[in-house]
């Protein structure tokens, strides 16, 4: 049987996901993304990636504003089967239940580990050594259909979630075409999720985002490169916004309160935690673009020893 596929997605993990049914010659009818949005401080309308994928390759794109109101065209295309890989709104269950060999989702967790819309940036900012790829049947609930089959990954000790997103793109491409024969011929198998297991990563809010030098040092490190490269974590410092992009962790006992700049170091501004010091390394100030801190220790600086960053978020920037 060669399959009608619909296929829903939208950010780099879904193209390459898409690129791999493509090239193993899957018939698809027709690509559901986000709309195109204003990107930039030059406000250019910028496509998806998905939808450049698929109009190179003539495929018909449908980009709803809000899919839970349009979707009639959508039903109309009359799928065998649907998937999903990173879409970015909850699919509303005529879609999901319009296609004979139901609809199946590209999830980048080891489900029912990670639920929910930031599973790769949790799994690294909660310091694991492990995450994965599962494919799923769609059910109403969120990420709580049957488990058809899963690879493990491991997570590097530095890597940032723009790293693991990409090798989890391949390897869920992968294992969704050595998945897929066995779907559409209705061989395969599929098994419940514990809920007793389950765990939840919903979608970064700009609280979390907040990098507070309150902790231990290796909870800083975790949080910075979970944010990398979006959205990018911050911490206040003289009513300012400062983004830190990357960093390094050296574990010491320090006297200084957590928050204060303990050492300018020519590759690193060094600031108290709990249990060490954490060397900010990759920097942003306000409306400077990102840069080394070598390279930002060379000119005028706003960081003097014996400085503190915030220890909390204000109220109206959460």
């Amino acid at each position: 049987m060669k399959a009608k596929v619909l296929f829903m997605g939208t950010a780099s993990f879904s193209r390459v996901v898409l690129e791999k049914l493509i090239e193993n010659e899957y018939d698809i009818i027709g690509v559901v993304t986000q709309p195109d949005r204003v990107v930039g401080r030059k406000k250019v309308l910028t496509y998806p990636e998905v939808k450049e994928l698929a109009l190179k390759h003539k495929i018909p794109v449908f980009q709803p504003e809000n899919i839970k109101k349009e979707y009639d065209d959508i039903l109309r295309l009359k799928p065998d089967i649907l998937i999903t890989a990173a879409y970015g709104q909850i699919i509303p269950e005529p879609i999901l239940e319009m296609a004979p060999l139901k609809a199946i989702n590209v999830h980048a967790s080891l489900l029912p580990q990670y639920r929910g819309g930031a599973p790769v940036h949790q799994a690294i900012i909660d310091g694991n050594e492990k995450t994965g790829v599962t494919i799923m049947y769609m059910v109403k609930k969120m990420d709580a259909g049957n488990i058809i089959s899963q690879a493990a990954v491991d997570i590097g000790p530095d890597e940032t979630t723009g790293e693991l997103y990409e090798r989890l793109s391949v390897v869920g491409a992968q294992l969704l075409v050595d998945t897929l024969p066995s779907i559409i011929a209705k061989t395969n198998d599929s098994i419940v999720q514990d809920e007793a297991l389950v765990s939840y990563a919903p979608v970064i809010t700009r609280a979390k985002e907040f990098i507070s030098f309150e902790n231990p040092c290796q909870v800083v490190f975790n949080l910075v490169r979970g944010l990398n490269p979006w959205p990018g974590g911050f911490a206040r410092f003289q009513d300012q916004n400062i983004k830190i992009w990357n960093g390094r962790c050296e574990i010491r006992q320090v006297t200084a309160k957590p928050g204060e700049i303990v050492e300018i170091a020519k590759d690193g501004i060094g600031v108290a935690c709990l249990d060490g010091v954490y060397f900010i390394e990759d920097i942003q100030i306000p409306g400077k673009k990102r840069m080394l801190v070598k390279d930002y220790l060379n000119g005028k600086s706003i960081f003097d020893l014996g400085d503190c960053f915030d220890s909390q978020i204000p109220d109206e920037i959460r």
